[in-house]
C-alpha cells in the first residue's frame, strides 16, 4: 500500500506561480510513476502531469499546461512537485497526486486515471482575476 500526501495549493492570483508537493510513503518499492491529475466542478478529471522513474524519468504534460507546468523528482526520492507559472483561472481546480503500482507498457496510458492505483485526497488550487 502506498499512501500518497499533497501540499501547497492556494489562492493565486492569474500569473502567479505555485508549487505543489506529492510525498509517498509506505510500499514505495511498487512504485513505478506518478502524475499529476485535477478536476474542475462538472468537469472531467484531466492528466496534468505524469513522470516515470524509468528512462531517466520521462515527463509528459497536458496540452491544457504544456509549457507552464513542470514536474520534478526530487532525487531519487518519493517526492515529486509539480511547478505551475503562469496560472490562469482555467486551472482552479482539485489537483491529485497519483501512484502507478506496476510497469508501464504502450497500453497504459499515463494520461489515464485507471492506470493509477494510488491517490491522494486533493488540494485545492484556486486562480482569480
Amino acid at each position: 500500500q502506498v499512501q500518497l500526501e499533497e501540499s501547497g495549493g492556494g489562492l493565486v492570483q492569474a500569473g502567479g506561480s505555485l508549487r505543489l508537493s506529492c510525498t509517498a510513503s509506505g510500499r514505495t518499492f511498487n512504485t513505478y510513476g506518478m502524475g499529476w491529475f485535477r478536476q474542475a466542478p462538472g468537469k472531467e478529471r484531466e492528466f496534468v502531469a505524469a513522470i516515470r522513474w524509468s528512462d531517466s524519468n520521462t515527463y509528459y504534460y497536458g496540452d491544457s499546461v504544456k509549457g507552464r507546468f513542470t514536474i520534478s523528482r526530487d532525487g531519487a526520492g518519493n517526492t515529486v512537485s509539480l511547478q505551475m507559472n503562469s496560472l490562469k483561472p482555467e486551472d482552479t481546480a482539485i489537483y491529485y497526486c497519483a501512484a502507478r503500482n506496476a510497469q508501464w507498457t504502450a497500453y497504459s496510458n499515463y494520461y489515464s486515471p485507471i492506470n493509477y492505483a494510488y491517490w491522494g485526497r486533493g488540494t485545492q488550487v484556486t486562480v482569480s482575476s
